[in-house]
């Protein structure tokens, strides 16, 4: 059967439940990375370590069932779990969407998975593997690479190339200047896999973006915060959030990739109109 004659409600539902299932494994995969702990393993609840049935690991559907806490014991269950599953489905979703062939479609599934790991432990770690960040940069590359046998010429792969060693140089002088304190240095090493996945052209794009939305964020952060303090229940993180206070740069470098990517909207298209 030719994928022109399924209908594209089924496609979507295809493509969003492939997400939904990514993106439980990837909570899997975070949560074990560099514990030594198998993938194999059964889940289990993080407070009381009990076995979890197949009908409390469906992905979004069992977290809104039981409320967000663990059948047994009644603990919370880590938000991030619902939001990593769904946010996986979204982006493979609209990554399905922009496709236009199975090669760009497998190239755009394999970095969002990859974007949303780095994304996550960035956020609870404050660091970036190297491991991470150097599977990015192979996806991209690979991704160039079949470019490259269907006729992309070798001076656009160069000028590709050297656009993303211009991106990361920034972020390296950043880093330079600051020394390490306005971003660490494997931000600096993810910039390059970013541009290479944002392309020549919008690579100043993608850097204006990540601060945009760095800005954004961290000013709701902090307005929230405001709003929050003196309420115990609230992690004491957030309830005290300042203007000093350290937040992971990370993840809006990858928001700006992702809006450069999706939108294909170059910012320099803003400053022209004055």
């Amino acid at each position: 059967m030719s994928i022109e004659i399924v209908p594209l409600w089924y496609q979507y539902t295809f493509i969003v439940a492939l997400g939904l299932i990514i993106g439980s494994f990837l909570n899997v995969y975070i949560y074990r990375f560099h514990t030594g702990k198998s993938l194999n393993g059964q889940s289990h609840c993080l407070s009381c370590g009990t076995g979890l049935k197949a009908y409390e690991l469906v992905p979004l559907v069992s977290y809104l069932l039981l409320r967000g806490r663990c059948k047994t014991c009644g603990c919370h269950i880590p938000v991030r779990y619902f939001v990593v599953e769904l946010c996986t489905a979204v982006l493979f979703l609209l990554s399905y969407l922009m496709a236009v062939d199975i090669y760009q479609l497998l190239f755009l599934l394999a970095t969002m998975a990859l974007l949303v790991v780095i994304t996550v432990y960035d956020i609870r770690h404050y660091i970036i593997p190297d491991f991470l960040t150097a599977a990015l940069t192979f996806v991209a590359i690979v991704w160039y690479g079949t470019l490259l046998v269907r006729g992309m010429e070798w001076t656009a792969f160069i000028e590709v190339v050297m656009a993303a060693l211009a991106g990361t140089g920034f972020f390296f002088l950043l880093w330079f200047i600051s020394k390490g304190e306005w971003l660490g240095f494997g931000d600096v090493k993810l910039a390059f896999p970013l541009g290479l996945i944002a392309g020549p052209t919008l690579v100043f794009s993608m850097i204006v973006y990540s601060f945009w939305v760095g800005a954004a964020v961290s000013l709701l952060l902090i307005g929230l915060g405001k709003l929050v303090r003196g309420q115990v229940r609230l992690r004491k993180w957030f309830a005290t959030l300042t203007i000093k206070s350290v937040v992971p740069f990370a993840p809006f470098m990858i928001a700006g990739c992702l809006i450069v990517l999706f939108t294909r909207f170059n910012v320099l298209s803003l400053f022209s109109s004055f």
